[in-house]
């Protein structure tokens, strides 16, 4: 055979074999956040998924549930997108820690303490985290964003942090209860559904959760004073199979990544508008547009707290979180002080 007409049959067999690499997914199954989370659900991700494929101009057949309809459980969420149940799956980072405490460098209690900081802090982590993700849960990220600050509801007046001396604190990250722990209180972990019935029965004297979870789940019938300090942002994703990515070809590759930072950036405006609307709501103040009006009595944060709060990040939280990080990997704590740390003056030592 001719030299120019093997270049011509290898150039053909590469593009056949570019073709199969790049075949779509006949379906694209989208597992969403619980249904309860209507803002999120049902006025983000539902349409951004409905209309996924005419705006990528990707032919896939793409199918979206909200996990709890599917009876997918939150601590699942990650191994299912590894097994490739589904193609995509929004994961609860704070629940995904338990498979590898790596994953909770991107939120640790007390670090971000305001929605701006937390941003940047994730923007830090972000291609850390991702590395990690994919080699080890065989998934790419595609968003990242928070469901807002978590702050602390009592039902007992707390002025300042020592005030938690003694109090049993319903926290859902590990960080968040060696936070609770240095400061004197005893973390409970609790679904959210129990929380309400737990401060009304005296199981619980405080709840972390966002505020507009909290006004949502009627907290202020069972709590009087709200700390508007985050103890972190509940921070969420978005991750893709990897399997499923590599079906798509770079340019397909490039338009899906343009969408998801689109559904990404409503995400984080979601967190602050509702957040605030909700605090506001629930201390009866205005304005207040959509979510019930209670008459919470506001704490506010002074800066010696939030002094004390990088205190106690600093002592206990991330000498914690490094301990059981760096049994798994003993490059988590220089990771994270390349990063998060070198952003926030913070150091793992």
């Amino acid at each position: 055979m001719k030299p120019n007409a093997i270049r011509t049959l290898c150039f053909a067999m590469l593009l056949v074999l570019g073709g199969v690499a790049y075949a779509e997914p006949a379906q694209f199954r989208a597992l969403g956040n619980f249904s309860g989370n209507k803002k999120q659900v049902d006025g983000v991700e539902r349409p951004f998924f409905e209309q996924l494929a005419q705006k990528t101009g990707i032919v896939t057949r793409i199918t979206f549930n909200p996990m709890d309809l599917v009876n997918v459980k939150a601590p699942d969420a990650l191994r299912i997108i590894r097994a490739g149940t589904f193609d995509l799956a929004s994961v609860q980072i704070g629940m995904a820690s338990r498979d590898d405490p790596f994953f909770e460098g991107l939120d640790l209690a007390g670090v971000a303490t305001d929605m701006e900081t937390l941003r940047k802090v994730v923007n830090a982590y972000r291609d850390e985290f991702d590395k990690r993700l994919q080699a080890k849960f065989n998934a790419k990220v595609m968003t990242l964003w928070p469901f807002g600050p978590q702050i602390l509801f009592c039902k007992k007046p707390v002025a300042k942090l020592e005030d938690f001396k003694g109090l049993k604190v319903r926290t859902f990250t590990p960080s968040m209860a060696t936070l609770m722990q240095y400061l004197g209180a005893t973390p409970v972990t609790l679904q959210f559904s129990e929380v309400y019935q737990a401060l009304h029965s005296g199981v619980a004297d405080c709840g972390v959760t966002g505020p507009s979870a909290a006004n949502q789940g009627k907290w202020p019938e069972a709590v009087s004073y709200l700390i508007p300090m985050a103890v972190n942002g509940s921070v969420q994703g978005h991750f893709m199979n990897l399997n499923t990515w590599k079906q798509f070809s770079p340019d397909q590759q490039k338009k899906l990544l343009a969408e998801f930072k689109v559904m990404e950036d409503k995400m984080w405006e979601l967190a602050v508008e509702a957040s605030q609307d909700a605090i506001n709501c629930s201390t009866g103040k205005e304005p207040c547009k959509e979510h019930t009006k209670f008459n919470m009595t506001l704490n506010p944060v002074t800066p010696q707290e939030l002094a004390r709060m990088r205190e106690a990040v600093s002592k206990a939280v991330l000498p914690q979180w490094a301990k059981t990080c760096n049994a798994v990997d003993p490059t988590c704590g220089v990771t994270w002080n390349a990063t998060v740390g070198k952003l926030t003056g913070l150091r793992i030592e």
